[in-house]
């Protein structure tokens, strides 16, 4: 089942590079009593992951702020040391978004947005969305129908539909 506008978003462990090396983010922790934007996709340094989904969330981060947005939080299902090398070399880490890597494809599967292509070596990955949610609760979803493509999941598409 694909997740929907008015569902709980489920518990998932994400991972992050600490200091000591992989820790686990407990996703609902993250997500209580606060209003989170997460957009998520294919792959770090993918074509349209890296030159237009990315850029548009870093462009779009002060605004986000200002629409009183707690975080920002990209998730891909890549491992945390990919992550963090990936969010540094795009900038993204310095703009104030958060990079989490869903290793396992745990929460990508657990809200029905995986897919498999198997030509590109993409394995259970994550469909290209955003969303906002409030204290875990899905207010605003929008998905492509294409991962190729950067519409209605880019950050200024996702900021105005909040």
């Amino acid at each position: 089942m694909t997740i929907s506008v008015g569902d709980k978003l489920p518990d998932a462990t994400l991972l992050t590079l600490g200091e000591n090396g992989p820790e686990g983010v407990s996703l609902s922790e993250k997500l209580a009593g606060r209003k989170v934007v997460i957009f998520a996709l294919p792959g770090a340094y993918t074509g349209v992951c890296s030159t237009a989904h990315v850029p548009s969330f870093i462009r779009t981060k002060g605004d986000f702020d200002a629409k009183g947005v707690d975080e920002v939080i990209c998730i891909s299902v890549n491992d945390p040391f990919v992550m963090k090398a990936w969010g540094e070399a795009t900038g993204a880490t310095e703009a104030g978004l958060t990079f989490l890597g869903d290793a396992q494809s745990e929460f990508t599967k657990a809200v029905g947005m995986d897919f498999t292509a198997p030509p590109a070596g993409l394995i259970a990955r994550s469909k290209r969305y955003a969303l906002y949610a409030e204290d875990g609760v899905v207010k605003v979803l929008q998905a492509e129908e294409n991962p190729g493509v950067c519409d209605v999941s880019g950050g200024e598409a996702i900021r105005d539909a909040i």
